[in-house]
């Protein structure tokens, strides 16, 4: 079959996580045989920023890293339906254009033959309530949302009827355990400073924590403040700014510990979604300690699959206990990389996917899946 995905992004994961679990998704469509493309704007605000940054280096070693992976950048005269003429499944993300998602929706009831589904992993449907309330979904064939507290929240405002949880996942293609890399740090941790959305959490469980053990602390991440970046300093943090994320298994592999730091509309309002960083952390066997997350929905085992810090001084304390119990961290480490590749791999997500497609599908979809499925 061939999948359409329009995204912020699929070049550029400059403040972009999504992109992370677009490409895990498409590497494993492509796997199967399956024909992926990422459709994405002139003005992608996450590629701009990159360019920026980075230069255009930055783009071209997205190539390099994800080769086989195809992207299409589209302008504001783009022909989406003559694009969309073959596509069996076209998945559209939620910060995708409103006048685009309504147009996409249009094309579908007026006899489009791909399955259309909408793609939320964010927090505006509780942050920014207007923004998701005022998108028309009436033609989509269903709703992906990537928790259940974000399912129900579809569900009871009526945005949409078809809604189904579908949580990220690791791309463990690319996150996986790299035990011959010499340790050169003991905490690291990859993340976006992000609209002071954890701006304190990341003082109380990661700076202070840091400072007071002495411990050689690393950061990566992109849109720190001068305040932010003088505190880091303050605690003799090394930042480094943006990390392309086919390198972020590297940069784990070379420390002892991470931490998870959640934002706080997902703390507060839609328990049970963790950031995609815990997924790709835990695959790649480092031991994690999380800031207070309600694991709403049995993802992890907490206490085995990583410790929980109800706040800073429990933070400091787990971290002194990893990093000082060789065997508490491998067995954090093992526990968390069984779970991961158990339950949560880009590959568990496209079985779940197309078992959606199964229950949603255009007539087009049903009859290739069930042809598939006879030729099994």
């Amino acid at each position: 079959m061939k999948f359409v995905f329009y995204t912020q992004s699929l070049l550029s994961d400059w403040n972009h996580g999504n992109a992370h679990f677009l490409r895990g998704l498409m590497r494993d469509l492509v796997r199967r045989g399956h024909d992926a493309l990422a459709l994405e704007p002139e003005d992608s605000w996450s590629r701009r920023n990159l360019v920026a940054d980075q230069g255009k280096a930055a783009i071209a070693g997205f190539a390099e890293a994800f080769p086989g992976l195809r992207a299409q950048i589209y302008m504001d005269s783009f022909d989406h339906e003559a694009a969309l003429g073959d596509a069996d499944v076209v998945i559209v993300h939620e910060w995708t254009d409103p006048a685009l998602v309504a147009r996409l929706g249009r094309a579908r009831a007026n006899g489009a033959r791909f399955t259309l589904l909408f793609h939320d992993t964010h927090h505006r449907a509780v942050s920014a309530q207007t923004d998701i309330s005022g998108l028309s979904l009436d033609g989509y064939d269903g709703v992906l949302a990537f928790g259940e507290t974000l399912r129900q929240r579809y569900l009871k405002a009526g945005w949409a009827k078809s809604v189904f949880t579908f949580h990220e996942a690791a791309d463990d293609a690319l996150f996986r355990p790299m035990p011959k890399v010499e340790k050169t740090g003991d905490l690291i941790w990859i993340g976006n400073w992000g609209d002071d959305e954890r701006s304190e959490e990341i003082l109380e469980y990661l700076v202070r924590p840091a400072k007071s053990l002495g411990l050689r602390t690393s950061v990566r991440g992109v849109r720190y403040p001068a305040e932010a970046l003088s505190a880091l300093k303050d605690a003799g943090i090394a930042y480094g700014g943006w990390i392309a994320n086919a390198d972020a298994p590297l940069a784990f592999a070379r420390n002892r510990v991470t931490v998870h730091i959640p934002r706080r509309p997902y703390v507060s309002h839609l328990p049970g979604i963790p950031t995609i960083r815990v997924f790709e952390a835990l695959a790649c066997g480092i031991p994690l300690i999380s800031a207070p997350w309600d694991d709403a929905e049995g993802l992890f085992r907490p206490g085995r699959d990583y410790l929980l810090a109800e706040d800073g001084s429990a933070m400091r304390r787990h971290l002194g206990e990893v990093l000082s119990n060789p065997e508490l961290s491998a067995e954090l480490a093992e526990s968390g990389l069984q779970t991961i590749q158990a339950r949560h791999t880009c590959r568990h997500r496209i079985d779940e996917l197309l078992a959606i497609l199964a229950t949603v599908g255009s007539r087009s979809v049903l009859d290739q899946l069930a042809s598939k499925e006879a030729a099994q």
